[in-house]
């Protein structure tokens, strides 16, 4: 099984921000990808054109690493008049997104199951998407881990030139350092501006819906912190 998602590049070798780990697969998720992936499934050897994906071409959000799913098909449902692509490698999240899909007879919402620098690198056009998501990424919390962790800036990068002028990059975590780590990478990238003001974090959006286990943090006493920035104009940045 993989946990979480993405390649970050160095000039050495890749450095994934998941561990990949051999696994038996379900029955319940080999029926899923057998019945629904045909309907709502992704391949990374194609282009993703939009138009044909969906039948139209509205605002798209990408989620990368959506767990469970369960926030990615509240949101889609409650913003019919946008598009949503899930990116996850876990799965049991995979099954239960394809299956929610289904009973909740969502058009909007399709999945990769990939490495999520790969379908940003291979399949987004430029200067396309309207938000990416990073909500509760693998914190990896020991200092020599933090090579692991995907905001970094050349994942940033990427971002940039996927997202149109103007669109967002939502990020969530439970942990401070990490937060920390995120707010600074943002800062010192080119071309972004932060919504929430200089060196902020931002207030929980409506767009972000809590999940159980955030709420079970809250009550916990642990702390949440959002950093949202957007792809400045061209004119803000000269």
């Amino acid at each position: 099984m993989l946990i979480r998602d993405t390649l970050i590049k160095t000039a050495r070798k890749p450095i994934r921000s998941f561990i990949a780990r051999q696994g038996r697969k379900s029955s319940t998720y080999q029926q899923a990808i057998a019945e629904l992936w045909p309907k709502s499934g992704l391949r990374l050897d194609e282009a993703l054109d939009q138009s044909k994906v969906f039948g139209r071409v509205a605002p798209l959000t990408i989620e990368i690493g959506f767990g469970n799913g369960q926030s990615l098909l509240e949101l889609a449902k409650k913003m019919p008049d946008q598009d949503f692509i899930g990116i996850e490698v876990y799965k049991k999240g995979i099954e239960q997104l394809l299956r929610g899909i289904e009973q909740q007879e969502l058009r909007n919402v399709r999945v990769y199951c990939a490495d999520a620098v790969e379908v940003l690198s291979n399949c987004v056009k430029d200067s396309t998407l309207h938000s990416v998501q990073l909500f509760f990424p693998d914190p990896w919390p020991k200092a020599r881990h933090h090579k692991r962790r995907i905001v970094q800036s050349d994942f940033v990068n990427l971002l940039y030139t996927k997202l149109a002028t103007g669109g967002s990059f939502h990020m969530a975590t439970d942990w401070q350092n990490y937060a920390e780590q995120m707010l600074a990478v943002m800062t010192d990238a080119i071309g972004w501006e932060n919504l929430a003001g200089h060196g902020n974090y931002a207030p929980r959006p409506e767009t972000r819906i809590l999940t159980k286990f955030e709420r079970r943090g809250h009550r916990l006493g642990h702390g949440t912190w959002d950093i949202i920035f957007r792809k400045a104009p061209l004119s803000n940045i000269l």
